[in-house]
């Protein structure tokens, strides 16, 4: 009998092997289907080979061996489109003149779905520089491009980060006239870049500072002069125009590379692009960039089902009173995996198509979902899926996608489909 491949996050005692499967023995099953993957006796061995998560670069996982059955599988089924990644990089790329570089942000764990794996994606798609949040991030990074790729660092040099900055390369882009001493004394020969603050007052410097040590900063040739948009996913936002002209008025004339946009700046138009833009959420499927390919599918198990009469109340808190004789479905998902709490009472789950309603609270480790309507029971319900994109549970959320990407938990399952 087929013994399916279940996931660990780390070398223990009862791993029976390490597997690594090749891209071109991937392809994953849809949502629909996994269920009756998970309990085939074949499963995807040998007729679509899996390849499973762990935390190597090498795209390596440890693995247990169980034997199947229903149910078995216990957290949710989470697949990543590396090429839709890949996709969204070069249709953004498109946006801007052949003249202006196109980087990559992977910063927080590649937006929650594993810097290295998309970093690689990104870098066979063609991106050669990389904006991670801390030199930390960019250390892990750097293990998945080249030593001539550039990662740049919105930090900047913080205290202690010397000699990751120095050991992996990293450029920090550097925000105020203490960090700049601090490089210059610690690093006084090694690639840097510079952010301004055009206007959002949260990293970079303030004119009057720049001003001060403009001469000298110059002096030292930065790669790279950065401003971040505060309203940029709002397109005929005052503030747009506003950090344009400061932007400009602080940055021009000194013959460096200069870089404003990210995904909203991109779909400004061009006079936002200058040399570099560097996109984030758009890469991972996320508005503003309406033209996306989706890249996330998450799936969930139902744990169990249990009939509820009218006025039986569910969940903590008694959030939930049942208006009718009901089917509450108990599902392996909650808060310890992203499902934000906002989402009691409010977000829909989907069973091939068919929407049921999120009832009662999120809890840690469980959501229970009313199926009263369905025709039959069950094993797995969509979050994420066709019928419901990733701003689309955030606006049930009352937040953005952002969140929603950023928050997906560690226990899934993860399954990647393409990439090199």
């Amino acid at each position: 009998m087929w013994r399916p491949l279940v996931p660990t996050l780390e070398h223990s005692p009862d791993a029976d092997r390490v597997i690594q499967l090749g891209k071109d023995q991937w392809n994953p099953p849809c949502s629909q289907d996994y269920s009756q993957a998970i309990s085939s006796e074949r499963g995807w061995v040998g007729k679509t080979a899996v390849r499973l998560l762990a935390r190597s670069p090498l795209f390596t996982c440890v693995a247990k061996s169980v034997t199947p059955q229903r149910g078995s599988m216990s957290t949710g089924f989470l697949s990543i489109d590396l090429d839709a990644v890949a996709q969204n990089w070069k249709a953004l790329d498109r946006l801007s003149a052949p003249s202006v570089e196109t980087a990559a942000t992977v910063k927080a764990n590649g937006y929650g779905l594993g810097g290295v794996q998309v970093a690689r994606a990104l870098k066979n798609a063609g991106a050669r520089s990389f904006f991670v949040a801390s030199a930390s991030e960019g250390a892990v990074v750097r293990k998945a491009i080249d030593e001539a790729d550039r990662i740049f660092c919105y930090a900047g040099h913080m205290p202690g980060d010397t000699d990751l900055i120095a050991g992996h390369s990293i450029i920090p882009l550097l925000n105020s006239v203490e960090q700049l001493n601090r490089h210059m004394e610690a690093l006084p020969n090694t690639k840097f870049g510079i952010q301004l603050d055009t206007g959002m007052n949260r990293l970079g410097f303030e004119p009057s500072d720049w001003a001060a040590v403009r001469e000298t900063a110059l002096q030292k040739n930065p790669l790279l002069l950065i401003s971040h948009l505060a309203c940029a996913d709002e397109a005929n936002h005052s503030m747009n125009e506003q950090q344009l002209s400061q932007f400009r008025e602080m940055a021009y004339g000194d013959g460096i590379p200069l870089s404003l946009a990210a995904t909203g700046g991109i779909l400004l138009g061009p006079e936002f692009h200058f040399n570099l833009t560097r996109p984030g959420i758009g890469l991972y499927g996320g508005l503003p960039f309406r033209d996306a390919c989706p890249v996330v599918t998450l799936s969930v198990p139902v744990v169990q089902t249990r009939r509820v009469t009218a006025g039986e109340t569910v969940g903590y808190g008694n959030s939930w009173v049942a208006d009718r004789n009901s089917l509450i479905a108990t599902v392996a998902a909650g808060y310890a995996d992203g499902l934000l709490r906002s989402l009691s009472n409010h977000a829909t789950l989907f069973a091939d198509g068919s929407p049921c309603p999120l009832v009662g609270r999120v809890s840690m480790d469980l959501v229970t979902v009313d199926i009263t309507h369905l025709d039959k029971e069950p094993e797995t319900l969509d979050l994420i899926c066709g019928s419901q994109s990733v701003d689309g549970l955030a606006d049930s959320a009352n937040t953005i996608g952002y969140e929603i990407l950023t928050s997906l938990g560690e226990r899934y399952t993860r399954c990647y489909r393409g990439g090199p």
